[in-house]
Order: C-alpha cells, then sequence, then structure tokens
C-alpha cells in the first residue's frame, strides 16, 4: 500500500507518541520534501518508516500553492505521481482539493480507528484527547463524537 502524508498528521502523533500506529497500520509512509522540512522544525528526529520523495511536477506545486501551503500542495502532488492508495491529510481545504484530484483521502481520525478496529490501540477517545489537549490538534464536536460512537466508547 502506498501512503503520503500531510504534516499535521504525522506532526500531531509526534507530539503524542503512537507514530508508530502509522507504520504498523501502511509499512512506509511517504512524504514529500516541504513535509519532511516542516517536521524537521518541530522534532530533531524523524521515525524511520518515513522516506522522504522528491516531487516530479513543480507546475503543479505551484498550481496547488495558490490555494495550499506548500506542504499540503507538495504532497497532492506526491499522492498523484506515486499513485498513492491514501493521502493522510486533515486540513479542510487540502482534502477539498485532493476530493477534487480524485485523491482517496483519510484524516487522523480515520488513522486511529483503523487502529482500533485492528486491535493496535485500547482507546479513541484516550488518544483524541490527548490530541487535543497536547497536540493542540483540532476536531470538531461532530467528528469527536462520530469517531467514538464508531469506536465503541459512548
Amino acid at each position: 500500500m502506498i501512503v503520503v502524508s500531510d504534516t499535521s498528521s504525522v506532526s500531531a502523533l509526534l507530539h503524542i507518541g503512537p507514530c508508530d500506529l502509522l507504520e504498523r497500520l501502511y509499512g512506509r509512509v511517504i512524504i514529500p520534501e516541504a513535509v519532511e522540512s516542516e517536521l524537521r522544525r518541530r522534532f530533531d528526529s524523524l521515525p524511520d518508516f518515513l522516506h522522504c520523495e522528491q516531487v516530479s511536477d513543480n507546475n503543479e506545486v505551484k498550481r496547488f500553492s495558490k490555494e495550499l501551503d506548500l506542504g499540503e500542495a507538495e504532497a497532492i502532488v506526491l499522492a498523484r505521481e506515486t499513485h498513492a492508495d491514501i493521502l493522510l491529510m486533515d486540513e479542510l481545504k487540502g482534502r477539498a482539493v485532493a476530493l477534487r484530484e480524485g485523491i482517496p483521502l483519510i484524516g487522523l481520525i480515520g488513522v486511529l480507528l483503523q487502529a482500533k478496529r485492528n486491535g493496535l490501540v485500547p482507546s479513541v477517545r484516550r488518544l483524541i484527547d490527548r490530541l487535543e489537549a497536547e497536540a493542540k490538534f483540532r476536531i470538531s464536536t461532530e467528528i469527536k463524537r462520530t469517531a467514538i460512537e464508531s469506536a465503541g466508547e459512548l
């Protein structure tokens, strides 16, 4: 499975600890150079399962950069270039552009739900609480409620 990620989900998981969930679910995760740069500004080291790849089509990156930040733009282009099975992205504008471009998406909450279904985490609710408190990850009340309900933790 080919998974490309933007910054926010990886960064949030690195803040609270269980970043290995991505490796355990997907094996390696590809990130573009802009995402690697953003992550390295915040963290001294990055997990080995993150593999940085250069985007080929800089014109497409420029086109998307009119709407998005560089990391999001490069992640969308890299997902297309690698024929990714899934793009891990949480920002609403980035998700809208990826959907418009026909790129399959998952957000961090979707990853947590997958991890719970696979028996990798005992509680989605606890991880969401930690994401909000420790990583300052913003989750709407509706998405939070739906996720907790889907995890069978109401």
